[in-house]
């Protein structure tokens, strides 16, 4: 059975609050997300997941599904196990489709889904090539990356550190996520770890709890939009589409 794609989408973001309904190219950021879901053709079905009722009656306007969550939630991962431990086992994996990633490539969807086509993969997340004028920006975290293309670490420091002139590959990660349904269930009731409070990376949880995340490597670029300046960067973007 295909992965089910979750988008969780809440009001109150602490430096762009209401930008799930922000317009870019005259639609709401989360419709855009919902739309190159179904796009992709990667899933069995795409569903919202949000405590807000304005969220949720642009959705539904637009003939999207709507998983109604608590308000208490302190991340997306949370609010998406939540449907994933209702929606029961008939779910077997679960990808978290950030409703702030309104250019997100459906071929990216596509590649992310595939990857759980290896029944040892537990959670996969994308990684695209740096570029060199990011390694300074705490913003774009870095992925450093095994032979088998599991990940060793993320951070927002400027990793692996060049000692020599022979680097390695150096690579930007894409904040979406799958998951099987019990590791993601898993994953939500752990506790924040020292390596994820320093960095302020949830992904680091898991690894700091010895769960494999899955690196799978896109050439499609995309941006999360987390303040009024990031969407006025999303909409030059589109243009250049």
């Amino acid at each position: 059975m295909k992965p089910l794609a979750i988008i969780p989408a809440r009001w109150g973001s602490t430096r762009f609050p209401g930008k799930a309904l922000a317009l870019l190219a005259g639609r709401p950021l989360v419709l855009h997300v919902l739309a190159a879901c179904r796009a992709s053709g990667a899933f069995c079905d795409v569903r919202v997941a949000t405590d807000d009722d304005r969220i949720a009656a642009a959705v539904e306007d637009a003939g999207g599904v709507v998983e109604r969550t608590a308000s208490h939630h302190p991340s997306g991962t949370d609010r998406v196990a939540e449907v994933a431990a209702r929606l029961g086992s008939e779910v077997g994996v679960v990808v978290n489709v950030q409703g702030d990633e309104p250019l997100v490539h459906p071929e990216s969807l596509r590649q992310l889904a595939a990857a759980f086509d290896d029944p040892m993969v537990e959670m996969v997340t994308l990684i695209r090539p740096l570029r060199p004028e990011e390694r300074s920006n705490p913003d774009v975290v870095k992925a450093v990356v095994d032979l088998g293309g599991d990940a060793l670490y993320f951070s927002r420091a400027d990793l692996p550190f060049p000692r020599t002139a022979a680097g390695a590959e150096r690579w930007a990660h894409l904040g979406l996520y799958g998951y099987r349904r019990q590791t993601l269930l898993r994953l939500a009731a752990l506790r924040p770890t020292p390596l994820e409070r320093a960095e302020s990376l949830e992904q680091l949880r898991a690894l700091e709890h010895g769960i494999r995340i899955r690196c799978v490597r896109t050439e499609r670029a995309s941006i999360g939009v987390d303040t009024p300046e990031d969407l006025a960067r999303a909409e030059a973007l589109l243009g250049k589409a």
